[in-house]
């Protein structure tokens, strides 16, 4: 994968969304050199299960890059990373909005040290405003851009989730195209670029559907009544009776028929919202519980065989350590068996080029 080919990035970043944008970056070619100011200053060395002395977690994060111990918060360590700032293409860091300058490494001074450099500040609430130096974490960036709210189950109750979207999404995916599109512009122009990625302003943007809602003055339905959050029975989570669940996404109309032929419910094609059923409707609530009574009576893996290469957009619910085996999911991992507790996974990411 050698797009960045060539692209050199320093990643003064911890945790995640720094990391794994740069491990994105990694990933498409780009050689990067994560800067940390003692061997422990990356917290995410010890998050979750221990590969020795450090974390899978970790290990997976930054892959391929090289990790170089650098105090850059002493004289001699800045003339260190300045130095290393002369050769590069790009940094990344995630430090609160202002520390950089309080370090003597801002923008203004790495531009000094290499004119084309390009820098990607990344922070949960961007670097101006009241809330620019506040400390926030994945829980409060979904809390304050509404898609916690979003997140609600039909119970009505916001769900914590156990991954970090806002990381994710909001982070590291925004701060790699943040990163790719000063990298082309520095490339252009011969000069680089200082850009701020606010995680909170990413994820608003992120939620198209629920934005135009607001923008709108139209109100949600709320849990379990709209057409993506459980209103229409053609798309929702479905209980097995081992207790597993199986995602129905068969949006629709063909899809949706195509399911109930293979349920031999030749009586529910006609009942679909693009056939004019009511979103959480009365006759939408009795599909639905038709749909569970049905889907509760066999286990999940019965109902794997039964949509085996069926075109309707249903799938079971995976564990990740059943994604580690799945077909389509493992070669992205580079290991369609059981993991190797010796080693990390390769770095294989999703993005591919074809020709």
């Amino acid at each position: 994968m050698t797009l960045l080919a060539g692209a050199s990035v320093l990643d003064l970043s911890r945790l995640l969304p720094g990391p794994l944008a740069t491990w994105h970056l990694a990933g498409l070619g780009a050689r990067v050199a994560k800067i940390e100011r003692t061997p422990d200053d990356d917290y995410a060395r010890r998050v979750g299960p221990l590969d020795g002395d450090v974390s899978y977690f970790y290990r997976h994060l930054n892959e391929g890059k090289e990790i170089v111990s650098l105090d850059f918060g002493s004289a001699q360590g800045r003339a260190a990373l300045l130095r290393r700032v002369g050769a590069s293409d790009l940094v990344v860091e995630s430090f609160r909005p202002g520390v950089l300058d309080r370090l003597g490494l801002g923008f203004d001074r790495l531009r000094a040290v290499n004119p084309s450099v390009c820098l990607v500040s990344i922070s949960g609430y961007g670097s101006e405003g009241e809330m620019a130096a506040v400390a926030g974490h994945d829980i409060n960036y979904l809390a304050l851009s509404g898609w916690m709210s979003e997140l609600m189950p039909v119970q009505g109750e916001p769900t914590l989730p156990g991954v970090q979207i806002g990381d994710v999404l909001g982070g590291a995916l925004t701060a790699a195209f943040a990163a790719v599109s000063a990298l082309l512009h520095a490339r252009r122009t011969g000069v680089g670029c200082h850009v701020d990625v606010s995680m909170t302003a990413a994820l608003i943007s992120s939620n198209p559907l629920g934005l135009s809602y607001a923008r709108a003055g139209a109100g949600r339905d709320g849990p379990g009544r709209d057409l993506l959050n459980g209103g229409v029975p053609c798309y929702g989570l479905y209980r097995t009776r081992d207790g597993r669940y199986l995602a129905v996404g068969a949006l629709e109309s063909k899809f949706w028929v195509r399911l109930c032929e293979i349920l031999g419910r030749t009586d529910l094609p006609p009942r679909h919202w693009q056939n004019g059923q009511e979103i959480a409707g009365t006759d939408a609530r009795a599909v639905r519980a038709e749909l569970e009574r049905v889907f509760a009576g066999e286990t999940l893996s019965h109902w794997q065989q039964v949509f085996s290469g069926a075109d309707c957009c249903v799938t079971p619910v995976l564990r990740m350590d059943e994604v580690l085996k799945h077909p389509v999911c493992a070669p992205y991992l580079g290991d369609a068996g059981a993991p190797d507790a010796t080693r990390p996974l390769p770095l294989r990411p999703a993005i591919r080029v074809l020709a």
